[in-house]
């Protein structure tokens, strides 16, 4: 038996461990606990009214929509945000949704040091009393 063939193993080892741990974590990202946004759909929503909404809950105060600038009330926004379609940033609706109901629960990194943040709290306003489903849907 050459020297090399114990370096070997443990080579093969280490790479058996290595996509195990891959493995197992992959497993934890999965998680179907009760908070756990797994099988949440949101039924097609109505792109004018969800437009009407914004501008009625005052959302350009902060955000404005790409190639829609008519929209803005006289504030220069914060960010931009698209509203309706495709959007790189949340990929799910529970993120969508979490994103709205409790903005505080993941703001970006590049926001924290900017008027979107104090102390790692959104100041986005609070419309969970004010926003029905559908127009969170919209």
């Amino acid at each position: 038996m050459s020297e090399s063939m114990p370096v070997t193993c443990l080579r093969q080892a280490a790479g058996a461990a290595v996509v195990a741990l891959a493995f197992l974590l992959s497993l934890a990202a999965c998680d179907r606990g009760p908070k756990s946004g797994h099988g949440f759909t949101l039924p097609e929503g109505d792109a004018a009214k969800g437009e009407a909404a914004f501008v009625r809950f005052e959302c350009t105060d902060c955000h404005s929509i790409a190639g829609r600038e008519d929209l803005r009330q006289g504030v220069e926004p914060i960010m931009t945000v698209p509203l309706g379609g495709e959007t790189p940033r949340i990929q799910t609706y529970g993120k969508l949704v979490t994103a709205i109901i409790n903005p505080s629960h993941k703001i970006s990194q590049k926001y924290l040091d900017t008027p979107v943040a104090e102390n790692g709290v959104s100041k986005m306003r609070n419309y969970n009393d004010v926003m029905t489903v559908s127009e969170l849907i919209d």
